[in-house]
């Protein structure tokens, strides 16, 4: 399936998670661009209020000495002091937020999609099906994906990352993914596309997404789902639209 697709996508378009790595990984979808921009804000507002409660800490501990202050403070109450402390962390809550709840509603809206793919999880592997395509029972995009075992790598994939079916979706293009699950509680999680998304059994979730740019996107279950929970990942391969359009044509013929 995929050896048309590795021709066409560079090997440098691979967003997967890096040794030692302590920073999200390379957004691909607004949405994830969204949560990047909210993470660095509110980051910058969390250094600022840390840097200066350790700063008031401190300065308190190194005052509160008989050498330092021989006569001790006598304040026990401050109205000024206790309103600031109230009402300043109340706008800090409330800058916070309103970008959050933003980036909610956005991820949230529903877009009249162009694609719907449904993926469905099993103990330990992932189904996926594009129903748009089926004109019957035996005319249809559906296969299974599992992980490529170690022993049967080729240079340069990736070990518990790689898998035999790759999901193929067009960059531009507002897709719906259906997501459920036949057995246990599983999640579709792919970083770079800033979607995490549970699959329960007899259940039907739906997430919305707009992939802005060609590449592979890994991704892995990220709910404990037994004992091979390590090894069903996902791979997420974009290409541009006259290219998926050649690979459903492929799939279909096939």
């Amino acid at each position: 399936m995929s050896n048309l697709l590795n021709s066409i996508l560079p090997k440098s378009f691979c967003d997967a998670p890096e040794a030692w790595q302590l920073y999200f990984q390379e957004p691909a979808t607004p949405a994830m661009e969204g949560i990047v921009n909210l993470h660095n804000d509110i980051m910058a507002i969390i250094t600022f209020i840390a840097i200066f409660t350790f700063w008031m800490m401190g300065r308190a501990c190194y005052l509160f000495s008989a050498e330092r202050n021989k006569v001790a403070s006598k304040v026990v109450h401050g109205t000024v002091i206790e309103l600031v402390w109230t009402i300043l962390p109340s706008f800090i809550l409330i800058t916070i937020a309103i970008p959050s709840f933003a980036l909610l509603y956005s991820m949230d809206e529903i877009i009249d999609p162009a694609i719907t793919l449904k993926v469905i999880g099993h103990q330990w592997y992932w189904s996926y099906e594009y129903s748009d395509y089926n004109s019957s029972e035996d005319d249809t995009i559906a296969f299974d994906s599992y992980m490529i075992a170690e022993d049967d790598l080729e240079l340069g994939q990736l070990r518990l990352l790689e898998v035999d079916n790759r999901v193929v979706l067009p960059v531009n293009t507002h897709i719906r993914v259906l997501i459920t699950s036949t057995d246990v509680v599983h999640a579709w999680a792919i970083p770079s596309l800033g979607i995490k998304c549970d699959a329960y059994p007899g259940r039907l979730n739906q997430v919305n997404t707009f992939i802005k740019r060609e590449g592979i996107f890994h991704g892995q279950c990220s709910e404990l789902c037994g004992v091979n929970h390590g090894f069903m990942p996902i791979v997420v391969e974009s290409v541009s639209l006259k290219d998926y359009v050649a690979w459903t044509s492929s799939q279909l013929e096939g």
